[in-house]
């Protein structure tokens, strides 16, 4: 039976190094054109594409990554992540078949360079479904840390947001397993496309 506390030991010991490690690679490119091809085109350090993005055409990550690189300058003075978030989906939103995840994503990647770090939790795709498991409402863009249970505050908001993902199937029994209700579930090791 896992709790909430299982759950951020599981993601500490099976996910965070190799998160932290990807955040890295955007942070040490050596300008922040660098940072925002490669956050764009959504590529890792290997040359290989990020889970994430896999499914999205290669032309339509070159075209937001023409569009985010014109836009270099004003990206690069954003003083929020935030600012920068809302920034990347006026750049890129409108474009079909660019959603949510590409945005967070592609401004987290982007904010490792300029050293910006979201302070809440954006809520999109599989995030969503974790936060409605924990009983917030799914119409929501975002959760402040404070309203989360105690467990998950142990974690940065951008490591939460990929635990609301990966353990969302867990969550709701985790967080009844708190509660003293023994209708838990076991914590899942292997990550799910979100």
């Amino acid at each position: 039976m896992a709790t909430l506390n299982d759950i951020v030991a599981a993601y500490v010991r099976d996910f965070r190094t190799d998160a932290a490690r990807e955040q890295r690679w955007f942070a040490i490119q050596r300008t922040i054109e660098d940072a925002i091809w490669f956050a764009a085109v959504a590529q890792g350090p290997k040359g290989q594409r990020l889970s994430h993005q896999r499914r999205i055409p290669a032309a339509l990550l070159a075209e937001c990554s023409r569009r985010l690189l014109a836009a270099a300058r004003s990206l690069s003075h954003s003083r929020s992540f935030d600012q920068l978030h809302q920034h990347v989906q006026s750049i890129v939103g409108g474009i079909r078949g660019i959603g949510e995840l590409y945005i967070y994503d592609t401004a987290l990647r982007i904010g490792a360079k300029l050293g910006l770090e979201p302070t809440a939790i954006f809520l999109h795709a599989g995030t969503r479904d974790g936060a409605k498991a924990l009983g917030f409402e799914p119409s929501r863009k975002t959760v402040s840390m404070s309203e989360l249970p105690h467990a998950l505050r142990a974690l940065e908001p951008r490591e939460i947001e990929d635990v609301l993902c990966i353990y969302k199937a867990q969550l709701a029994g985790a967080a009844m397993a708190d509660r003293g209700d023994s209708r838990c579930v076991g914590v899942r090791t292997r990550r799910p496309v979100c």
